[in-house]
């Protein structure tokens, strides 16, 4: 089989230097350094080298042109990537890059790949067997687990066992040297698309108490085209004492809001309390059980190709890459 392996940087591709960690090793260089051995063909490309903190959108759009030109190709792609934003990129690319015909797998590592007990030849080696699978779609690969990369967020900041699957089966499992096949995501290869469109000033908010709707207008003077609020638990938005549920149904026929929620699991359903009823009536759009990281990406994506808010609200009730099962 022949693979082609993409160098984004990251903790993988880290050395120490004189103020801390920093991305230097190419995606050759990892490979070697880790010591699997592998028959297949493999060709490399580094990308760009960095720490994925500094990762942008213009970044997923060089990758995402990189991987549609590149897919016929290969039989597999391995991206190697920091932990930090490796989830939005593996939830944008799979918006950007749609009815992929072969796996194409993001991984990473939370120790450096020169440090003592890193994790990086066991992520690199889950990516790798998963690619002899020939599952199309785009996964992340880690701690043994592979995840529907649209299903996958960033749970832990020092454990090795970083990255979780929300509201969704975990894919299979590397268990030794096997890999152990526990569920086929229901998606739809065909025709490999490339669409890059997008519009990166999407505000993410934080519901706390006391939080002022004088934020969102601030943030739409300024220029942003959609707001995100991560709500309490099932969602909400607080009416008593606060002019927020006032300012969003002022502003929500123009201005997309989206509703998520600061809880892992399980998703919002604004149709469970008063509060998430009256956010439905203002205007809120629910996020169903995305992953916050879906939510951003795929807001990002639409806004791209429309800005009409009731075309956005269908859209992001649709399910287009398996990021979402319900939406209430």
């Amino acid at each position: 089989m022949r693979f082609l392996m993409i160098g984004m940087g990251g903790t993988i591709a880290s050395v120490r230097g004189s103020e801390g960690y920093e991305s230097a090793l190419s995606a050759e260089e990892i490979l070697k350094i880790s010591g699997i051995k592998t028959d297949h063909e493999i060709e490399f490309l580094d990308l760009m080298n960095i720490d994925s903190t500094l990762i942008q959108p213009s970044d997923w759009v060089k990758l995402a042109e990189e991987v549609y030109k590149r897919a016929g190709d290969f039989d597999g792609i391995l991206i190697t990537h920091g932990t930090d934003t490796l989830a939005y990129t593996a939830s944008m690319l799979s918006f950007m890059v749609r009815g992929v015909n072969l796996p194409i797998v993001l991984t990473g590592s939370m120790v450096p790949l020169m440090e003592k007990n890193s994790d990086a030849p066991f992520n690199l080696l889950t990516a790798l067997k998963f690619l002899e699978s020939r599952i199309p779609g785009i996964f992340v690969a880690f701690n043994g687990k592979v995840m529907l990369g649209v299903r996958t967020s960033k749970v832990r900041t020092m454990s090795l066992d970083a990255f979780e699957s929300i509201n969704y089966p975990i894919i299979a499992k590397l268990i030794g040297d096997r890999l152990s096949v526990l569920y086929r995501p229901k998606l739809d290869p065909g025709k490999t698309k490339l669409d890059t469109r997008h519009e990166p000033k999407v505000l993410v908010l934080k519901l706390i108490p006391g939080l002022s709707g004088d934020i969102i207008l601030k943030a739409i003077e300024v220029g942003y085209r959609g707001i995100i609020l991560e709500g309490y638990g099932a969602g909400g938005i607080p009416y008593r004492n606060s002019n927020l549920l006032q300012v969003i149904s002022e502003i929500s026929s123009e201005v997309p809001v989206v509703m998520t929620t600061q809880a892992v699991y399980d998703g919002v359903d604004l149709m469970r309390y008063k509060v998430g009823r009256m956010a439905l009536r203002a205007g809120i759009i629910p996020a169903g059980d995305m992953t916050k990281e879906a939510t951003v990406t795929k807001l990002m994506w639409i806004l791209g190709h429309t800005r009409k808010v009731e075309e956005i609200r269908e859209l992001m009730r649709k399910n287009m890459v398996g990021e979402l099962t319900r939406v209430s």
